[in-house]
């Protein structure tokens, strides 16, 4: 498998092979976890959820429970109504959840399951319990991304669960794109630093990243809660982290409720995290806090000291959108090269911005969208990279050319700190360097004639 890539690239416009991204579903379910007291439902076969639930458990090394409606050849003919009711009905009873958090897949979208028909039929027929919420996103597989599915769901959290009743308060809504609990954690942690009280969501900090205790628990206690949710629309404004992911939502909350959106990238570096810290600030009417000041200070200076190394590197990317676009910028902030770039997802906006960013910097740059990772390596194969930065997926192409790579982003199947520590913010970017360096140092160590094997590289 590692070698059987040719060296020459040619153009495919019908076949994608190792593809950069996953289906849609995950998305939702993964928005859908950050949810206090909830359960994803999927709307198909069971083997589509179990591939779902196991892609999330095997990334985050937490079980993930999510439901079926268990579709069979009955349900593929004639419709998923019987088995949606009595997967309600099941789920209400034995689970008790406070919020069932359905996503369509390929089959239910393709035999045109009306879903909005069949939740409002359950809370007329009492299958839904008082007081208990259902809500629903479009999600076939054969369109679109997990990005698409995770934007989905947060839109659909907007539609139905804010209250048009009650009074404006100090808060401020985050919503933190596709980005792991440990992000999510330290998102709210500058937020805290800066005096902003803020409402986060979706947030599955203290849902996938859960501490052993001894016991297991179906619905921890992190989350957003629906008695947050209901208060987002009557917020002071909404910082949307990620164009892809939290846009949709954002501008859904201003047009519905009045809520002022500001649009930001991802916040992975010293330039994006200074636009995040800026609108809390801004947005939060708060000063800019010391201790938040000193951890920008400490990335300049990690920078600045170990800006020898990075200089001039060509580095391959690839992964989601959101992520690959703000990681462009931090590369391009220590002077390295992002020579390939590219995201599976079908996001033309995307090899706009990334063009916009590398304008007159890195002219030979060859930015994809809709691409895959057989594409990346035969471009590296042609004229290698000193780094690769991306996903699990990323490591057959370090292998079989004796490449570094960093795991970042979305799916981390073979490691687990990313979990447990940040990319995002000034202590997140200092992560992100000192992972690189070391896997290029690493190799060096490895690599150098004896003589120059130094205690001081």
């Amino acid at each position: 498998m590692l070698d059987a890539t040719p060296s020459t690239h040619s153009a495919r416009e019908a076949l994608r092979i190792n593809p950069a991204k996953t289906c849609q579903p995950i998305g939702a379910m993964y928005a859908a976890l950050g949810i206090h007291g909830c359960m994803p439902h999927s709307h198909g076969s069971q083997g589509c959820c179990a591939y779902h639930r196991s892609h999330l458990t095997r990334h985050h090394k937490e079980p993930v429970m999510a439901t079926t409606s268990s579709f069979t050849e009955g349900a593929s003919v004639f419709g998923g109504l019987a088995n949606m009711t009595q997967a309600l009905n099941n789920i209400f009873t034995i689970y008790n959840p406070e919020i069932v958090a359905v996503h369509t897949t390929c089959l239910s979208e393709v035999i045109g399951d009306d879903i909005p028909m069949m939740i409002r039929k359950a809370y007329d027929e009492k299958i839904i319990p008082e007081g208990k919420v259902v809500i629903h996103a479009n999600t076939p597989s054969f369109v679109g991304s997990h990005i698409t599915g995770f934007a989905g769901m947060v839109t659909s959290m907007v539609k139905h669960l804010p209250s048009r009743a009650g009074e404006k308060h100090g808060k401020v809504n985050i919503i933190p794109g596709f980005v792991d609990p440990s992000d999510m954690r330290e998102l709210k942690r500058l937020a805290r630093e800066m005096g902003v009280p803020a409402v986060m969501f979706p947030d599955t900090s203290d849902v996938l990243d859960l501490p052993q205790t001894g016991k297991y628990v179906m619905y921890p206690h992190g989350g957003v809660t629906l008695a947050d949710m209901k208060t987002v629309s009557h917020s002071l404004g909404t910082i949307a982290l990620g164009g892809f992911t939290s846009t949709p939502a954002a501008l859904e909350l201003e047009s519905q409720y009045g809520v002022p959106a500001t649009l930001l990238e991802l916040p992975i570096g010293l330039g994006t995290t200074d636009l995040f810290i800026d609108a809390l600030h801004k947005v939060g009417g708060v000063p800019v806090a010391d201790s938040v000041a000193w951890e920008r200070g400490r990335l300049l200076d990690v920078m600045t000291d170990m800006h020898q190394y990075f200089y001039g590197k060509r580095v391959a990317v690839a992964g989601d959108p959101d992520h690959v676009i703000s990681l462009v910028q931090m590369l391009l902030e220590l002077e390295m090269r992002p020579v390939y770039v590219i995201t599976g997802s079908s996001a033309p906006r995307f090899e706009a911005r990334v063009q916009q960013l590398l304008e007159g910097r890195v002219p030979e740059a060859v930015v994809k969208q809709n691409a895959d990772l057989f594409d990346m390596h035969q471009w590296i194969k042609e004229a290698p990279v000193d780094l690769i930065v991306g996903n699990s997926y990323c490591k057959h192409i370090g292998r079989a050319e004796n490449i570094p790579t960093v795991r970042f982003g979305f799916p981390i199947l073979d490691r687990m700190g990313h979990r447990l520590f940040p990319t995002v913010g000034y202590m997140g970017a200092m992560r992100l360097i000192e992972k690189m360096l070391d896997a290029m140092l690493d190799k060096k160590d490895r690599e150098c004639p004896e003589e120059f094997f130094e205690l001081v590289q």
